[in-house]
């Protein structure tokens, strides 16, 4: 029992800790060195797939090293650490190209605050084209201002 418990733990650790790493990575690699893979997706037109799209396999090594890793040795907190990498980028896929850059038309219309704020957000963070200033960089915590406040409507 305790192992499971133990197994949930590092996979939720991996998940959250995989927004600070997330927004550390987008800060700092894709608005510095990397840099020229991220512009088109602050500069162009935003094409089915992107230069940015490679960032996808740079993001995912890490979860399926851990998941093959976790796997071929029977190590599961290695599999729950890759498992838990893998659902964040899940999450961040569908949040970030499904419901905020509509690359599949099917969240047209967002009612919910969160979802709504979410979008604020990342908007905030394309109104810069270039590679500095920037802000909100990571995705799924922000800074509150972008939570509207339904009573103050």
């Amino acid at each position: 029992m305790m192992e499971y418990v133990l197994w949930l733990l590092v996979f939720i650790a991996a998940f959250f800790g995989m927004e600070g790493v997330a927004w550390l990575l987008h800060r700092y690699v894709m608005h510095g060195f990397l840099w020229a893979l991220h512009k088109d997706h602050h500069q162009g037109a935003h094409r089915r797939f992107e230069r940015n799209d490679l960032f996808l396999l740079i993001f995912a090594a890490p979860a399926v090293v851990g998941l093959y890793f976790g796997l071929s040795t029977g190590n599961p907190y290695l599999l729950a650490l890759g498992a838990g990498v893998s659902a964040y980028g899940t999450v961040y896929f569908v949040l970030h190209d499904i419901v905020i850059h509509q690359r599949l038309k099917y969240f047209k219309k967002l009612k919910h605050p969160y979802l709504q704020a979410a979008r604020r957000a990342h908007k905030m963070h394309h109104k810069h084209i270039h590679k500095n200033p920037g802000e909100s960089y990571g995705m799924l915590l922000f800074n509150k201002k972008y939570v509207v406040n339904k009573a103050r409507k």
